[in-house]
């Protein structure tokens, strides 16, 4: 399964991380060179949680910004205690 939000399609991004070594010019050093230079990955932030895609319940890797702006739709906790608003508001999602 891939890193990939199912929502938003975030992935992840590669880069460098490097470590510096030396003294800056201006406290009287020769300046900062790059020592080591590895890869790296920049990875979302993902959660699995139970959505409502296509009106079927999934488990869905999704990131947590999709899921705070409001584009994952969450499935109903329980059967019973809901009006009957609450209800015809997850199912119109």
């Amino acid at each position: 399964m891939p890193y990939v939000c199912a929502m938003t399609g975030k992935k992840s991004s590669f880069g460098k991380r490097r470590t510096w070594r030396g003294q800056a010019v201006k406290k009287g050093g020769f300046g900062l060179k790059p020592t080591g230079i590895t890869r790296r990955q920049f990875r979302p932030n993902l959660k699995s949680v139970n959505a409502v895609v296509d009106g079927v319940q999934q488990r869905v890797l999704v990131s947590t910004k999709a899921i705070r702006t409001g584009l994952v739709v969450k499935p109903l906790k329980r059967k019973y205690g809901y009006t009957r608003q609450q209800k015809q508001g997850n199912a119109k999602h």
